[in-house]
This record gives structure tokens, sequence and C-alpha cells, in this order.
């Protein structure tokens, strides 16, 4: 017997945080993925941010300006969450030692217009 999906009426909604992070070395996705996970749970500890459904959905390494390194990515959360993911994001101020700066560039209710509006327009 085959498990039956989840109609779009009875899944949660969802939201796009795109950011920017500038920091003094390069980082790795799974780095990112674990410098976000240990600020939320810093903040809010591990039941509130399991309610946040937190997923990195995608990466780019935009290069380097100066001596710091610019990455732009697009995170998933629940919607009604987003200001505590944020909140919690520009806690962050270091990595290993570097200086690390977490910049939101917008909000969006889907991947594709948080590409078109806040990853691809900037420069």
């Amino acid at each position: 017997m085959k498990l039956k999906i989840l109609p779009p009426t009875l899944r949660g909604s969802k939201r796009y945080i795109a950011f920017e992070l500038i920091c003094q070395k390069s980082i790795t996705r799974d780095e990112l993925v674990n410098l976000i996970w240990n600020s939320c749970l810093e903040l809010y500890g591990e039941s509130e941010t399991s309610r946040f459904r937190l997923w990195l959905m995608r990466k780019w390494d935009c290069g380097q300006k100066g001596n710091d390194f610019i990455i732009k990515g697009i995170l998933h959360c629940n919607r009604g969450d987003e200001e505590k993911v944020r909140a919690s994001l520009c806690l962050v101020t270091n990595f290993r030692g570097k200086k690390v700066v977490f910049h939101t560039l917008g909000l969006s209710g889907t991947i594709h217009s948080a590409t078109q509006k806040f990853i691809k327009s900037r420069p």
C-alpha cells in the first residue's frame, strides 16, 4: 500500500528568506547550515527551533570584494517564524575566529520570486 501525498490545502505555508553573508574566509554549505542552526538554537532552544522547519535551499558564491568573501543564499522557513529566524541570523558575528555579517535581502513566498527580486537583481 502506497502512502498518500498530503494535499496542498493541508500543508503548512512556507516563506523564503534571501540573505547575503559577508565573511573573511570561505564557508562551505555544511558550515553555513551549522552556523544558522547553532544561532537559532542558542537564541530559541531546541523545541522552538524545530518549529521553524529551517532548510538552506540554495547557496551562491558571489566572489570576493577585497579580502571578504560574499555568499548569497535562500533559506526556507515556516510562515509566521520569519522574524525569529531573521533575529537569530543578526546575532551571528563570528565564525571560527573570523568576522561574519548576515544581511537579510528580503522575504518572499516562492523560490523563483526570491531569486529574481533579491539574488539576480543585485550586483
